[in-house]
């Protein structure tokens, strides 16, 4: 029986949240009078939607990153180095290649750190520490919850 009450109130957070999305998508058409006058019934308040960049204009501003010596073109090393400057942080040794060692040194790094026995082996207990450290932020179940999530009073 719960498993019901539980999804049809997931199919009303579902609809509440596709309602008030498809508000935050229709905007209020606006007569263009040919000039612009205050508006201060809405000073101080966010805007309903940000503003999004045009694809071309990103990839004006992306060729833009690349273009180092703004010369409108982009060259091959002009390309790659992004590329060289993570391959130099990863050469330790600085001779020009990468060895298993410096391609995975984080890896032996955390692995040493893990085995506390010096065995050369990690043991399971020494293998859960390995584990990566997971973020506790809450899921969107949760803020569909009451009293829980982004909206919750926090007491403050």
């Amino acid at each position: 029986m719960w498993r019901y009450l539980a999804g049809a109130f997931g199919a009303l957070c579902l609809i509440g949240a596709a309602s008030l999305w498809n508000q935050g998508r229709a905007g209020p058409v606006v007569p263009d009078t040919g000039h612009q006058s205050p508006d201060f019934s809405l000073a101080g308040a966010a805007p309903a939607r940000s503003p999004e960049a045009s694809p071309q204009s990103r990839e004006q501003r992306r060729f833009k990153r690349y273009d180092r010596d703004r010369n409108g073109q982009v060259s091959r090393g002009e390309y790659l180095l992004g590329r060289e400057k993570a391959f130099a942080k990863l050469d330790l040794n600085h001779d020009g290649r990468l060895s298993l060692d410096e391609y995975a040194a984080k890896a032996v790094t955390k692995f040493t750190l893990a085995d506390a026995d010096r065995s050369g082996n990690l043991a399971p207990k020494e293998f859960a520490t390995t584990a990566v450290k997971r973020n506790d932020a809450p899921t969107r179940a949760d803020n569909c919850q009451p009293g829980r999530g982004a909206l919750a009073d926090d007491g403050a």
